[in-house]
């Protein structure tokens, strides 16, 4: 899959990267491509679907490591309503129910507070029925974007 054009202000255009990312990126045929809205009224990013099985680590249940993966990805994207780029510098999980998979689930963040360009952000999956299976806090760091491309040769768009 090729880059999408995008246009700047000075008329030149640059190719942003397609999306490669294992949780979200369309552009991975062997990702998850978790489907996130934001609602840009609450600064929420919000997710609603069902965890294949092959995600799962006891039988019917999703893996840890997929709810943890789940949860950084929503929490991550509230960093967007603020017009920064971040990284996960810290990711603490609390397991309080299994998440199952086949079945639906909610997950949704926001951010806490922000320090300086140290972003703290919480989120939340729940069941069909509302009940809270996982908790997030993550510390995000902002990312300066031409440094990472310099680094990267990437666009984060």
């Amino acid at each position: 899959m090729s880059g999408e054009r995008r246009g700047d202000p000075t008329g030149m255009t640059e190719t942003k990267a397609p999306n490669v990312c294992f949780g979200c990126g369309e552009a991975n045929p062997d990702g998850m491509q978790l489907p996130f809205t934001r609602d840009h009224e609450h600064r929420r990013v919000i997710g609603r679907f069902r965890l294949e099985k092959k995600y799962q680590g006891a039988p019917g249940m999703a893996h840890g490591g997929i709810v943890a993966l789940v949860l950084d990805e929503a929490l991550s994207k509230v960093a967007r309503f603020y017009e920064a780029r971040a990284v996960t510098a810290e990711l603490h999980i609390e397991y309080l129910k299994p998440v199952r998979v086949g079945e639906e689930i909610h997950v949704e963040a926001h951010q806490e507070r922000a320090e300086g360009r140290n972003l703290f952000h919480v989120g939340e999956i729940r069941d069909g029925s509302g009940r809270v299976l996982a908790r997030a806090r993550g510390r995000f760091v902002v990312v300066d974007p031409e440094k990472f491309r310099q680094r990267n040769g990437v666009n984060l768009g």
